[in-house]
């Protein structure tokens, strides 16, 4: 299997035989300290690919930081980082090369830390083989069930159950049936099309390049010999899909719209649609580098242009007009949760999807799944690694496949609007069903005309601030000066509201984004409705303030921070609520166990510790009158 190039050999020759072979995506996971990043090093070494370099580092990297007492340690081959090295376990994703003869590969060593295991995901996204490790001292363990779960969420369906560390049980026949029967029983849930158990030793070299002589009773074929003839090529029928990464326009004389292929095949005559404006065409040409292709297929990146002027841009999809691609703004998806701050339902995040970004909201989440037992359990968020079934909502029509059919176009990753991190990571099901049906009813009687009649121009004024601050009180006295002027208001206050539309919500987070997102909801119509709206709620996260404001049209959304301190706050303590939270009575209370986000920008800001309610009020009018909301 020498991969070797050696002095003599012809470049060319050697460089092209390299281009004819296909490529295998694989990754290696499982529970902490199983041998991964061992195995790794151990294929890389007999598939001689490491350098005579790289060895003597290995060398004399494994007398400093192995753990083979001085013998090579091939993990340090993949575990670059010094935590790791340290550690002797493996916490960033680490991507490696290699060739044999036969075949090219890319391998991905992923965490076995349960933190990590986001990072697992991440490998196993792109990969087509998973070689699952076991350590044949400890069996199955619930690190092992939740990697294979996640492996065939994320579509992968051949995968290697590597029952490592066999040189320990001495090489132990009935220790590997029992494990591989208690796999396949558990693997039973998962919709994997082939699984296949091997015994090996990564530290040994056993099974690894050649069947070994200390496992005469396994009749499978060794590793690397599996790796090079493991087929996972799928004949491709899915429909032409290419979503636009940007409108190649450099002179007035050429219009083309660049792009991967990432499924289906495209040729210059096909005719397609352009989603989601749904405008059909045909393809003039297939432009590349090296000039125009008769054709382009998955993976490929071309500029097509199309035979009539459309209107495309950055995030729309080009599809088979004989089989386009869905379209829908309710969804349901499977969600991988990967950040520490657990997901709540009703708070606005960035959905992306290929080019697409788009503000979305996991308006419900169905159950969570036991990845030990897929057994599906109630809940109301999601915490890190946890994995769900939710309702998504998005402020726009995603083009999409279920994720099942097409990887690629029903992928997504969730983003957070203030952080600008990755949160989660999604696996499109289907649209749901309200989506396709409810549309906006056309209306003759407007905003504007309300307004007109009424003399006032239409806004919310969102007061914000702890409890006690005296949001209320100004907000009450404001309605009341603006009732004297002859002007339609109305209030809407945190606890008044409680004992109706949102009487079914406690004081948890969670509740306490949906609490903010029924009353954004409700307020917007009635600033719809004309009316001067203002809004009495502690509302303590940034996040849930600035999706209501963008949910408003410019202008409509006026915050008001009553900045008024915790401490003169807590003194007034007029309904008692601080003295009963230091006591522990009232949990969740903000300022006391739940946090308060000041605003960053609030257009108004008042402390009622340093200027009168009734001075506020008057503020807070002037405000409008010169802003023109009072006609």
């Amino acid at each position: 299997m020498s991969n070797v190039f050696k002095d003599g050999d012809d470049i060319h020759e050697y460089l092209a035989s390299h281009e004819q072979k296909d490529m295998l995506r694989f990754l290696t996971c499982g529970s902490v300290d199983d041998g991964k990043s061992t195995l790794i090093g151990r294929l890389l070494h007999d598939a001689q690919s490491i350098f005579d370099d790289q060895l003597e580092t290995l060398g004399s990297d494994s007398k400093k930081f192995g753990t083979q007492g001085g013998e090579i340690d091939f993990a340090l081959l993949v575990d670059g980082l010094a935590a790791e090295r340290e550690q002797g376990i493996t916490i960033d994703v680490a991507y490696r090369f290699f060739s044999t003869d036969k075949r090219k590969f890319i391998v991905a060593d992923t965490p076995g830390h349960e933190q990590y295991t986001r990072n697992m995901a991440t490998g196993a996204s792109t990969a087509d083989v998973a070689i699952i490790l076991i350590d044949a001292r400890q069996g199955v363990l619930p690190q092992t069930r939740r990697h294979s779960f996640i492996c065939s969420l994320l579509g992968i369906r051949h995968v290697v159950v590597a029952i490592n560390k066999m040189d320990i049980v001495d090489f132990s026949e009935a220790k590997f049936r029992a494990i591989e029967e208690d796999y396949r029983e558990f693997a039973k849930q998962l919709d994997f099309e082939s699984i296949t158990c091997m015994p090996l030793s990564a530290l040994k070299g056993d099974n690894i390049l050649t069947k070994s002589s200390n496992t005469p009773w396994y009749d499978g074929a060794a590793l690397l010999p599996w790796l090079e003839t493991v087929d996972v090529t799928r004949k491709d029928e899915r429909p032409f899909r290419m979503p636009v990464q940007w409108v190649n326009r450099p002179n007035l004389d050429f219009r083309g719209f660049a792009g991967t292929v990432v499924s289906g095949r495209v040729e210059p005559g096909d005719e397609v649609v352009i989603l989601p404006s749904g405008k059909r065409t045909k393809v003039k040409a297939i432009v590349a580098r090296d000039g125009d292709l008769a054709f382009a297929d998955k993976n490929r990146a071309v500029t097509l242009t199309l035979e009539d002027e459309v209107d495309a841009s950055r995030g729309d999809v080009i599809a088979a007009a004989t089989a386009p691609a869905e379209q829908a703004g309710q969804l349901q998806a499977k969600i991988i949760w990967m950040d520490d701050e657990e997901m709540l339902p009703g708070r606005q995040y960035i959905l992306k999807s290929n080019n697409k970004m788009i503000p979305a909201q996991i308006t419900d989440l169905k159950h969570r799944i036991d990845v030990n037992t897929l057994e599906h359990l109630s809940g109301k968020t999601l915490k890190l690694n946890e994995i769900g079934e939710c309702n998504l909502s998005l402020t726009q029509r995603l083009v999409f496949d279920p994720y099942t059919e097409n990887r690629s176009m029903g992928s997504f990753i969730l983003i957070d609007r203030l952080t600008n991190s990755t949160v989660g990571v999604g696996m499109i099901d289907y649209a749901l069903r309200r989506s396709k049906n409810v549309h906006w009813q056309a209306l003759e009687v407007n905003k504007e005309s309300r307004q007109k009649i009424l003399g006032q121009k239409s806004c919310m004024l969102w007061f914000t601030g702890l409890s006690g601050s005296g949001k209320s009180t100004v907000a009450n006295l404001v309605e009341k000066r603006l009732h004297d002027l002859g002007r339609l208001t109305y209030v809407m206050d945190g606890d008044n509201v409680r004992h109706g539309l949102n009487r079914d919500l406690g004081f948890t987070d969670a509740d306490r984004v949906e609490n903010i997102r029924r009353v954004g909801e409700a307020g917007k119509l009635m600033v719809d409705a004309g009316v001067i709206t203002l809004v009495s709620f502690i509302s303590p996260f940034e996040t849930e303030r600035q999706s209501v404001r963008e949910r408003m049209d410019d202008g409509e959304f006026i915050e008001v921070f009553i900045s008024t301190p915790l401490e003169v706050a807590e003194q007034r303590d007029v309904k008692g609520l601080y003295a009963k939270a230091r006591k522990g009575e009232i949990k969740n209370f903000t300022g006391i166990d739940s946090p308060y986000e000041e605003p960053t920008n609030p257009e108004i800001t008042v402390d009622t510790s340093e200027v009168a309610a009734e001075k506020a009020a008057e503020m807070i009018v002037e405000y409008l009158d010169q802003k023109g909301y009072l006609g």
